[in-house]
């Protein structure tokens, strides 16, 4: 599983043209946070987590749980191409009785380890699974991703003092810090902003990087992995819609449609 840096960045690109092929033309899919996301997914699947796609129970596996649910796609992206399933399952998302639906489904989709999307209650799954694996004394860590928009949700916070307080430090979350929410700027429309020092107060070790630098990230989770005692924050500074340029930070692809055009646009950019 461990990739060059050149290897990460080809599997990125190939992660966000599935994305767009999931999409398809004339319906609604989350383009940009699944692009925000697709450099920190390519490293975690295929550079650092422990993960069998042919026994996606493995007990000693990583876990990974993606709180902001709504960027599914880039999810499945990564399972269809770690093996998980048949890579044709990737043209029937949202279909009616599909593996792949809107949102992740533990039931349903092998390698998914939490029904999330409803926001705000992943980062507390996450905590109860950590807390989990340390009382069965598992050395597996537990990856989570959130999103700036979502930690406006009271139930996030209520997590990340539970994390603090029992010491979780096999727990790795992930801040998606786009700056964009469904509707407009975070700055604009709910300030979730300072992240450093709130997180810091709730007892947190917190690094950042450069959420679309694959070396920076690989080295900032080498970094993380060393501190003890306390869960550990990365806010990865990404853009939404990275990878599509006429998507780049434009918040109508939170949750948008694409035309023929663009979606051949998108195509072309991607391989």
């Amino acid at each position: 599983m461990n990739k060059t840096i050149q290897e990460l960045e080809k599997m990125a690109r190939k992660l966000r043209y599935n994305v767009v092929q999931m999409i398809g033309v004339g319906q609604k899919g989350h383009l940009g946070g699944s692009c925000s996301l697709a450099d920190i997914v390519a490293v975690l699947y295929f550079s650092r987590m422990k993960h069998k796609p042919e026994n996606p129970s493995w007990e000693d596996r990583d876990r990974f749980l993606l709180s902001k649910g709504h960027a599914a796609l880039i999810q499945y992206a990564a399972l269809a191409e770690a093996g998980y399933f048949s890579k044709d399952e990737i043209n029937k998302v949202k279909s009616l009785g599909a593996m792949l639906q809107g949102h992740p489904d533990m039931k349903t989709t092998p390698g998914i380890e939490a029904n999330t999307g409803s926001l705000g209650q992943g980062l507390s799954m996450a905590c109860g699974i950590a807390a989990g694996l340390k009382l069965d004394k598992k050395e597996s860590n537990v990856y989570c991703i959130i999103g700036d928009g979502e930690i406006a949700e009271g139930q996030i916070w209520e997590a990340a003092m539970t994390a603090s307080y029992y010491k979780l430090d096999n727990l790795v979350v992930f801040l998606d810090k786009n700056n964009l929410q469904a509707t407009g700027q975070i700055i604009r429309r709910y300030n979730t902003n300072p992240l450093v020092e709130k997180w810091l107060a709730f007892g947190w070790h917190v690094l950042e990087t450069d959420g679309h630098n694959i070396k920076e990230i690989i080295e900032t989770l080498d970094k993380a992995d060393t501190i003890k005692g306390q869960p550990k924050l990365i806010i990865a500074h990404t853009i939404k819609g990275k990878g599509i340029p006429f998507a780049e930070d434009v918040v109508a692809f939170h949750n948008g449609e694409l035309t023929q055009d663009q979606f051949e646009q998108a195509c072309k950019e991607l391989t």
